[in-house]
Order: structure tokens, then C-alpha cells, then sequence
């Protein structure tokens, strides 16, 4: 086991709190009863470079729901996944052409809720082999990595603000390059960050 994989597998195995999209907004008030739809996501940390990174996708522009954004590769559990990891899997292999086979599977971070009404569970994993990557057209615009370095600094995420729906949010982001990963993603990223920073 690299001491990556045991610093990961050590985080992932402390006590988690679920987070959400209105983490930051502490005066919204949530339907009581309301249904989430289960979702997986894909962490793959590739480990062959020179340096750790996250694969990360842009969405594409013609997207329904959150077009053009930064997200993990992954959606909603299908009634043929038997779970979120399977979902994760399934959806990454259609999304940017990972082979099922090839992540290593190191545990889960905390659920997350989306503004969107789903349940977000993020699946931590390396890559620890090339692969050729391949965008789906029809839902990813654009495959990139970030340097784990880069997201496991708690310094580098920011609380910003917009306003939505006649309200102003605040949400959290981390900037990298050309790309601004916000919401969801950069929240449930943050959490990684934190767990990841306790010595």
C-alpha cells in the first residue's frame, strides 16, 4: 500500500458528516418529507504521473441541469446498478471511457444533497494505470485533471456568492486555471480537503 492509499483509506475511515449544497446558507428552510434520488460520483486520483491528479470533466453547454460546469464523472443510480459505486463506475466508464475494471476502490466520502434533489455519494478511488480517455459528446464538453495537491489545500477554496431564485447564495469554490470548479463539486471536494488536512 503506497502511504497515499494509507493517508486516504485512514481519512475516509474517520467519522463523516453529510454535507449539502446549503451548507452555507444556514436560513434555508427544506421541504420535511422531501426524496432524494440517489447519485454516484467518481474521485479517481491517477497515481502513474509524476504527481497525483483529479479527474474532472466540463459539462456540456447543451445540458438541461448544470450546464457547462465542473463535476466529477458520474450521475444518478440507474435501476440496474446495484449501488452508488456501481452507478459511479457505470457512469464514468460512459462518460470519459475509464474501464470499470481499472479504478481502485478506497471507501466513500459523506453524502451530499444537492439543490437538485439528489444524494450525492462521492466514491474515492485511484487510477493507478493510463487509460484513453474519451469524452461522451452528448454530456461532456471537456476532460481535465487538477493536481491533488492543488484540491487538498484548504487555503485555496473561497466562499463566494450570487443570487438565485430572488436570494443570494453563498457556496464554496476553488479556482483552477481556466476553470472554476463551484457548488456541488467544489463542495464536496472541500470536505475531501478537510478530512484529508487533519494530522
Amino acid at each position: 500500500m503506497s502511504a497515499l492509499e494509507e493517508k486516504i483509506t485512514k481519512a475516509l475511515a474517520r467519522s463523516q458528516t453529510a454535507t449539502s449544497d446549503f451548507d452555507l446558507n444556514p436560513d434555508t428552510v427544506l421541504p420535511e418529507g422531501r426524496k432524494l434520488r440517489p447519485a454516484g460520483v467518481l474521485v479517481g486520483i491517477e497515481t502513474f504521473g509524476a504527481a497525483p491528479q483529479v479527474v474532472l470533466t466540463k459539462r456540456s453547454s447543451a445540458l438541461k441541469h448544470h450546464p457547462g460546469q465542473i463535476a466529477f464523472p458520474g450521475g444518478k443510480v440507474d435501476a440496474g446498478d446495484p449501488d452508488v459505486t456501481d452507478a459511479a463506475l457505470r457512469e464514468a466508464w460512459e462518460e470519459i471511457a475509464l474501464p470499470r475494471e481499472l479504478p481502485k476502490i478506497l471507501g466513500h466520502l459523506s453524502s451530499h444533497e444537492t439543490v437538485t434533489g439528489f444524494q450525492v455519494t462521492p466514491v474515492v478511488a485511484l487510477i493507478e494505470q493510463p487509460f484513453e480517455a474519451r469524452a461522451e459528446a452528448g454530456e461532456v464538453a471537456e476532460i481535465f485533471r487538477a493536481p491533488l495537491s492543488h484540491i487538498l489545500d484548504v487555503e485555496r477554496y473561497q466562499v463566494q456568492s450570487r443570487r438565485w431564485r430572488g436570494t443570494r447564495r453563498y457556496y464554496f469554490a476553488v479556482p483552477f486555471g481556466p476553470y472554476y470548479i463551484w457548488g456541488a463539486t467544489a463542495r464536496m471536494l472541500r470536505g475531501f480537503a478537510g478530512m484529508m488536512d487533519i494530522r
